[in-house]
Formats: structure tokens, sequence, C-alpha cells
């Protein structure tokens, strides 16, 4: 454990700072709930169009999507705006003389960037889903409360979720090495994340021919897993066996991502000299 102790104080360090940004983080709060009703209305549209039965009822869906709004700042859509600086600046290069694993370090910077911001907005979204909708009589568009089962597993897997979150933005961090702005990435990402982990629209709800590979790529982890079985869509039988896929697509991610830092850090050259 003492091994540990510096990357969970860099971890508590920077969440603590992250926290100040309050005013942003309600004006976030507020986009999402509006997005998150116009969505709402939507599939409630389908559904009332559909003739067949769906593999998701509207209330796994309605959990499936406040869930999305409300941990929407834990996807790796895009990059850390203070990281960017660093390596334009040349600053990442002090990073170098730190008495640490340079990979552990930015992955414990990143996990704090991916979970502060988004503890902001989940808690006020959370309250209002599950709780003033219904004293609003809008009971079934509310937030549904979980099975103790679920609410464990859960838990369980959006734990996973965010190291693997974490994973793929360091991995994207660390292509700056390369590409120096950023830019690129930041535009790349939010369409493979949102669309591939099934923000956008619940996975199962996609065609059938493209559920064999849906269901091996690494973003659904993100949001497809713990939402499901938050609503019991995922039997809690079957729990273990989608958060365990989670954790092995964050090794796979965590140990390229080290591949690749080796080899830009021998290739590094800190802009301005």
């Amino acid at each position: 454990m003492s091994r540990l102790k510096p990357y969970t104080a860099v971890v508590s360090a920077r969440y603590r700072n992250l926290l100040q940004y309050r005013a942003a983080a309600f004006a976030g709060f507020v986009t999402q709930l509006f997005w998150g009703s116009i969505r709402l209305m939507i599939l409630a549209a389908f559904y009332a169009a559909a003739e067949g039965p769906q593999p998701m009822n509207m209330v796994e869906v309605v959990a499936y999507v406040w869930l999305g709004q409300a941990l929407l700042g834990m996807l790796p859509w895009n990059t850390d705006a203070d990281f960017k600086e660093q390596v334009t600046s040349g600053a990442v290069a002090y990073d170098l003389l730190r008495p640490l694993d340079l990979y552990g370090y930015w992955y414990a910077r990143t996990l704090a960037f991916r979970t502060a911001t988004t503890t902001l907005r989940a808690v006020p979204m959370v309250v209002f889903a599950m709780l003033l909708l219904p004293a609003f009589g809008l009971a079934e568009w509310a937030l549904p409360v979980p099975s103790v089962t679920g609410l464990i597993g859960f838990l369980a897997a959006i734990t996973a979720a965010a190291l693997l979150s974490t994973a793929i933005t360091v991995l994207a961090h660390i292509s700056m090495l390369w590409t120096l702005s950023g830019e690129g990435v930041d535009r790349i990402l939010p369409s493979f994340v949102t669309i591939l982990s099934g923000m956008i629209v619940p996975l199962p709800l996609f065609p059938d021919w493209m559920q064999p590979f849906l269901s091996w790529q690494p973003f659904r982890g993100l949001c497809d897993v713990p939402y499901r079985i938050y609503s019991g869509n995922i039997p809690i039988a079957e729990a273990a066996n989608e958060i365990a896929f989670t954790l092995a697509w964050t090794l796979a991610i965590v140990w390229f991502g080290r591949f690749l830092l080796s080899r830009g850090v021998r290739r590094l050259v800190v802009q301005g000299g």
C-alpha cells in the first residue's frame, strides 16, 4: 500500500482542485438535463410506434438515459486541457523528473479529471431524476430505484467503467507526444465514444447484424454494461462476467498505453529546445 500512497495523493489533490469549478458543473447539469429530456421524448416516440417486442422496456430505457446524463463527464470523449497546455508549453518535461512511474502519475491525474466534474453533475442529476420528477407527477419519466443487488452490481460496474475511461483518456494524452495539440483526438473521440458506448442509443436497440461487433468492442463497458446492470436488463448472475469484460479491456489498454509511452519518451523533443 505504501507504493500506492503517492498516486492516491495525486488523485486526491487533483480531485479537490477540480471540485472548485461549481459554476461550470451547474451549467453542465442544466445542459444535460435538457438533452436528457429530448432523448427521452425521442425514445418514447420510438417505443410508442414499435409493433414488436424490444430488447429493453421503457423503464430500463429511462434509467439508461438518466444515468447517461448524470455520468456523461466520466466518458473519455475529451482530453484534459491542463495536460494539453503542458504539452504545448513544454512543461510536460517536468513530469519526467518526478520520482514516480510516469504512466502511473498520468493515470492518477486523469482518474481525478474523469471523476471530479462527474461527481459535481451526477449528484444534482440523480436528485432531480429520482426524487423531484415523481414529486411533480412525472413518475414514469423518473430514474427508478434499483434493487439492492442491482445497486451493488452497478457500483462495481461503474468503478470498472471509470478505470477503463481513464485508460482510454491516458492513451489519448500519450498520443499528444506525437500530435502536440490534441485537437485531432478531441474531434475524433466524441463520435466513437458516444456511439459505441451506447450513450446516444442503447446498444441493444442497434440492428441484430451489429450486435456481435458491439458486444466485443471496449466502449461497451463505459455505459452499456453499468446502466443495464442498474436497470436489471443484465441479470445480476451475468454481472460478474460483464465487469470482468470491462476490466480485461482496461488491462489491455493500459498495457498498450505503457508500450506507446515508453516509445514516445525515447523520442520526446520538448517544445522550445
